[in-house]
Order: structure tokens, then sequence, then C-alpha cells
């Protein structure tokens, strides 16, 4: 199992007071140190104001977050955990994710949602539909987006969104395209979809017993459509500072019955990170400890 970190945006509130330029700084610095320490890949959130409530402290964008953190980084996979589907033109989203796999020599991953943080949307002027558009419309960002990264010009006509001729040049370097994560608990849309355009689906929040519960449901959506459950990997986002979600389990438990139970990655943000590093070391030791898979090159990293 591979430990994916989440950088320090401000979106949690951990920039709150802090200058920008230091807050920035910490951020690289985060993403430095943890590729220094082996982990897998770095993730951002795709937020544009604080959580739970929006207020005027600091806040990066994820997509030109990425882009800096592509020259200040040498090995980790990149990625967002996850993109709102509606927040960007689709067909603009391939030609900035390809972009992105082009100038980061191939470590680009693209973590895919229907989105939910309503009064983000009114905020910015995004209407918010409901559920089953929001769905509708993450499927048709789905069929374009790898549509756009396959071979020749792109053409797809949806329900919300449609592309006619849409060329994407340069084409990501990796084939046969960047790996698509798709994210959210929604087990009869959403594991669909996965199912269907994902390389990876990533679950929220869950607990271990709701792991364990979920996999044959995951699994059995791959069958409805006759793919092998094992070409469709499962990794988890899990949260430390939010007292009803799985925090509750600490790490020496839930890393090594996440890796028992076949889950491919854990991604988290530590909590406390944005202050020290004392998060990051704690992770890698208890990553470690659970038989999680670190980069060689991090031996000896905490010294």
């Amino acid at each position: 199992m591979r430990i994916g970190v989440i950088v320090p945006q401000g979106w949690t509130g951990e920039y709150d007071g802090w200058d920008a330029r230091e807050a920035w700084a910490r951020t690289e610095a985060v993403a430095r140190r943890s590729e220094a320490l082996g982990f897998e890949s770095l993730w951002v959130f795709d937020h544009f104001h604080t959580t739970p409530d929006p207020t005027d402290e600091i806040t990066f964008e994820a997509f030109t977050t990425l882009a800096a953190l592509v020259p200040a980084t040498e090995r980790v996979r990149l990625g967002q955990v996850v993109t709102c589907a509606a927040y960007r033109n689709p067909a603009l989203l391939a030609k900035m994710v390809s972009t992105l796999d082009v100038a980061s020599d191939g470590r680009m991953e693209l973590g895919l949602g229907a989105g939910w943080k309503r009064e983000e949307w009114e905020a910015y002027d995004y209407p918010f539909p409901g559920a089953r558009e929001r769905l509708e419309i993450l499927e048709d960002t789905l069929e374009i987006v790898t549509r756009m990264m396959g071979e020749g010009r792109a053409t797809y006509e949806g329900t919300h969104r449609s592309i006619r001729g849409a060329i994407n040049l340069p084409k990501p370097l990796q084939r046969p395209r960047v790996p698509i994560m798709v994210g959210g608990n929604g087990q009869n849309v959403t594991w669909r979809l996965a199912a269907r355009f994902a390389e990876e689906l990533n679950v929220d929040g869950m607990s271990t017993e709701d792991m364990a519960a979920a996999l044959p449901i995951i699994a059995s959506r791959c069958d409805e459509i006759g793919r092998d459950p094992a070409t469709l990997r499962v990794s988890a986002h899990i949260w430390r500072g939010d007292v009803e979600r799985n925090q509750r389990e600490p790490l020496d438990e839930i890393l090594p019955a996440f890796r028992d139970l076949g889950v491919s990655r854990v991604i988290m943000l530590p909590k406390g990170i944005a202050d020290s590093d004392e998060p990051l070391e704690e992770l890698a030791e208890a990553a470690r400890a659970a038989g999680c898979e670190l980069a060689p090159e991090a031996i000896g990293a905490g010294a």
C-alpha cells in the first residue's frame, strides 16, 4: 500500500493569519520533505475558500499549486483529491492535465468527482444543480477527458458537455493516458462510473469496517460490465482532524487494516502539517511499521 500526502493549501484553516509568501514557502517545503521521506504522491484539494465556513484566509488554487510543485519535486506523483468536474470546461481540463503531464515528465494523476460544497459554487457564480445533474456532468467529463487523451481528435455529444473535433496536443506522456481516479462514496452512480472509466476509486472518510463492507460492492460494479475487479484500484482519503470521520482509528491501526484489506493507497493531510514536520515524520514511521511502500531513497531521510 502506498501513502499520499495532501500538502497544506489553507482549505482546512491551517494558514489562518499567515502571510501569503510564508504560506507558499511552507507548502513547497512540505512537498520537498514528503518526497525526501519516500511518500509516493502529493495531492491538493480542489476548493476555493476555507471549510467548514468561508473565512477571509488563504486557500491556494489546485492546478496552479500543482504546476508550481512540478519543478519543486522530482519523483512523487501529483494529483487532485478530487477535481470538481463542473468547475472547469472538460476539454480545457484535459488540455491542462496533458500539459502538466509533459511538464512533470509523466507524473500526473487526474482525480475527478461530482462536487458538493454548495456555498463555494454560489460564491464563485457556478450554478449548483442537483446531485443527478452533477453526476451527469461528471460522466460527460470522464467521456471527454478519456477521449481527448486518446489518439486523434475527439468528438462527444453529452447530456451537458460536448466536444466536436477537439485537438489535444501534446498528448500526455503517460500512455494510454494520465491515470484517472474517481472520488466519492456513491455506490449506485459514482462507483459504476469508476468501473467504466477509472484506474482507481477513492473513497472518503471510511472506517475499516465500512471499507470491508464496500469492497465487495465495488467489485460487483466491475463484474456488471465484465471488468476484472482487480484492475480497479481502491484508495482511501482519511481525515485526521474530524471527530465524525475515521480519525477515531489510530494510524498504527488503520494503515495495516487497510493494507490487509487490499487498499492500494491512503491519502491524507496530516494534522499540524503547516506548523511542523513532525506529523510527516510520524506518518512515515507509521507507514513503515504497517509495511507500506516508501521510496528506497527515503532510508535515513529522518536523520
